[in-house]
């Protein structure tokens, strides 16, 4: 339990560092409570538990068998007679307990971390930067405000040298001029007050569309105030959780499976209504006698052969029927291609659906079939500690982490099933995990580089002996 419990928590710290590392540049400098910052990793973590737990299962397998052969535990295990399979089992009913837990963790826990941290990672990414006002450069954060100062005293309240453009004027831009002034934001942060001096005011008033009669406006002042509100700027309104709700991530299996069922009753009758749209478009469709059967056919033999349909086409129609026929080829074209592009986003929609579906599954027994690799393999390795084992559940945990990632890939794609696509982890290394056991059971020399070097020796014996 020990391993377990640390390489669970380090793989967690891992990923988790991962994710701020690519969004890092969403977080700095938008005025994020460190409560925020905090809720969000809560949320975070838990979605990526089920992708910690497996390689924490096969981390710690691994350092416990090669624990155990590295002192000859296992040695002594196997000859008072327990066999290597009786010796797993234990562990094994463990990891069927994990394999439950995190099951029921991705059907009930994950769907409402899904909503909360994309809900937030949301608001962070797309809230604007905090108020941060620096020398020679135009603040344009605020708007119909832009505000630029030539210097800033160490304490960073007195300012030389403002301009403060208004952009809100349909004639042109208003602006203040002032030498120094005084900087301060409230204490609710909701404002930013300059207290302005020796400055002068520039305004145009009157018609947008009478610039004759509009007048120019110059003020002077010792002091000014003015007042910009900041309620725009930084981290401040949540959005509320309901907007991301509809997203297959956010649902239970249950949901899942009657939102799938929902889903293909809808692209059968889509598909069925295509056929019928499509079809009306045909003149013909109309005109066809509903007691028409083969019997009333004239019989062919006696009827006159044509070559091409021209012949019976007089020669002021053809240009009319022509025109006609590309007007219907053409609008069927449009109407296809249209429906089509409907139906290929609406099925793919429903395999997103039975992706998620899928995927609660498949992370769980991942817990089991990682076990099945690393138990058997710690036995046949016999090193402990981290050296060796890590780098033996890195690889693993690669080939999983791939393998899973490409199957979801070409399930999307509709390059394989649903059921293909996410299996596909699963269908690879669950043989490997019963070879590691058929291995491991006979004391395999698998990982021993002296049965390797004794192969060549072996074959030049083996040729001596034919010559």
């Amino acid at each position: 339990m020990g391993p377990f419990i640390a390489t669970f928590f380090i793989t967690l710290l891992v990923l988790v560092m991962q994710f701020f590392w690519l969004y890092i540049d969403d977080f700095v400098g938008k005025g994020i409570d460190t409560k925020v910052i905090f809720e969000f990793i809560l949320y975070q973590s838990a979605v990526l538990v089920p992708l910690a737990l497996p390689l924490a299962i096969l981390l710690s397998s691994l350092m416990t068998f090669g624990n155990l052969g590295e002192s000859f535990e296992l040695v002594a295990i196997k000859s008072a007679g327990i066999s290597l399979i009786r010796f797993m089992r234990p562990l094994f009913f463990v990891c069927i307990l994990l394999a439950g837990v995190a099951f029921a963790f991705s059907n009930y826990v994950i769907p409402v971390a899904n909503l909360k941290s994309r809900t937030l990672l949301t608001d962070i990414v797309f809230a604007k930067p905090a108020f941060d006002l620096k020398e020679g450069v135009f603040y344009d954060k605020i708007p119909n405000f832009a505000i630029k100062i030539g210097k800033k005293e160490a304490n960073d309240s007195v300012v030389q040298d403002i301009i403060i453009y208004e952009q809100g004027n349909p004639l042109q831009d208003n602006f203040i001029i002032a030498r120094t002034g005084v900087m301060r934001v409230t204490e609710n942060k909701r404002f930013l007050e300059f207290n302005l001096k020796d400055g002068w005011r520039y305004q145009e008033r009157g018609n947008y569309y009478d610039p004759a009669n509009s007048e120019f406006i110059r003020i002077g002042f010792k002091e000014y105030k003015k007042q910009f509100d900041l309620s725009t700027l930084g981290f401040n309104n949540r959005t509320a959780d309901s907007v991301n709700k509809n997203n297959e991530r956010m649902y239970s299996m249950r949901q899942l499976e009657k939102t799938i069922d929902s889903l293909e009753k809808d692209n059968k009758q889509l598909k069925m209504q295509t056929e019928n749209q499509l079809f009306v478009q045909f003149r013909f469709l109309g005109l066809l006698d509903s007691a028409w059967s083969k019997d009333s056919l004239p019989d062919v033999s006696k009827l006159k052969p044509v070559r091409n349909y021209d012949e019976i086409l007089p020669d002021s129609a053809q240009a009319n029927v022509n025109q006609n026929v590309r007007n219907i080829a053409g609008s069927l074209r449009i109407s296809s291609e249209s429906m089509m592009g409907t139906l290929k986003d609406k099925e793919r929609n429903l395999r997103k659906h039975q992706i998620e579906w899928h995927r609660k599954i498949v992370l769980s027994l991942a817990c089991l079939v990682l076990f099945l690799i690393g138990a058997p393999l710690g036995s046949i390795i016999r090193k402990g500690g981290l050296g060796t084992p890590l780098v033996v559940a890195i690889i693993f945990f690669m080939v999983f982490y791939f393998s899973s990632t490409a199957g979801e890939k070409f399930a999307k794609e509709n390059t394989l099933t649903p059921f293909g696509g996410m299996w596909m982890a699963t269908f690879i290394l669950l043989p490997i995990g019963l070879f590691l056991i058929y291995k491991a059971m006979r004391d395999s020399q698998l990982f021993n580089k002296d049965a390797y070097r004794r192969i060549p020796r072996a074959l030049k014996i083996f040729f001596n002996k034919k010559a």
